[in-house]
């Protein structure tokens, strides 16, 4: 199972905890992790990334094992700790202002 971490307010929009844990089948992407949580909670779809799937959201950051993965290609392998389970995929709320 993989271990997702949700901001706020998509806890509050997908009605789920804090942590969330999903099967993801083939290899463990941010796509494949992206694609498994929006199929569990639909109403997720088009707030992380654009409704076709495409690009993440300007205010969204993806971390995992202390390591920013926001601009790193979708199709590219997890850290096999989050592949494992032992460690969270974090989707952060970035902020902004002055």
């Amino acid at each position: 199972m993989i271990r997702v971490v949700l901001p706020a307010h998509l806890r509050i929009l997908a009605r789920a905890e804090a942590e969330v844990q999903l099967e993801v089948t083939g290899p463990v992407t941010q796509r494949s992790v992206l694609d498994a949580l929006e199929a569990r909670y639909p109403m997720l779809e088009g707030t992380i990334r654009g409704h076709d799937g495409g690009p993440r959201r300007a205010f969204i950051r993806f971390f995992a094992c202390e390591q920013d993965l926001s601009h790193e290609p979708p199709d590219d392998p997890l850290p096999s700790p989050v592949a494992a389970g032992t460690e969270p995929y974090l989707i952060v709320g970035a902020m902004a202002g002055g």
